[in-house]
């Protein structure tokens, strides 16, 4: 397999998925339930951000904006991000989220967001 093979595949994942969190979102909006201020996280310490969305995980390590956007809201520890807050650009969103990670870390987004919905 070619280098542009795995970027074709690479770039329909991110399609697919970004389709499933603007699904995602649009359900919140349809329930009813607004954005919130988000919270980067470094360990145990939150630092603000000018982002307001959702979170995907219940430990505020990832979410969605208001146009679905993805954001991994762990950051590293920053002095200068404890006073002025820290600045997060969106990422490509994975179909499987934790990738790689320990086992029982992993699942795919569409069960995670599911997994969220009924929690909410």
């Amino acid at each position: 397999m070619t280098a542009e093979w795995w970027e074709r595949a690479r770039a329909a994942e991110t399609v697919r998925a970004q389709e499933l969190l603007r699904d995602f979102v649009g359900e919140l909006r349809r329930r009813g339930i607004a954005p919130e201020a988000l919270r980067a996280r470094a360990g145990s310490a939150r630092y603000r951000t000018d982002l307001v969305g959702w979170y995907l995980r219940a430990n505020g390590s990832l979410a969605v904006g208001p146009a679905g956007e993805y954001y991994v809201l762990d950051v590293a520890p920053s002095l200068a991000g404890r006073f002025r807050g820290v600045v997060i650009s969106p990422s490509e969103p994975p179909l499987q989220v934790g990738r790689g990670a320990r086992d029982g870390e992993s699942v795919e987004l569409s069960e995670l967001l599911r997994l969220r919905l009924d929690e909410l």
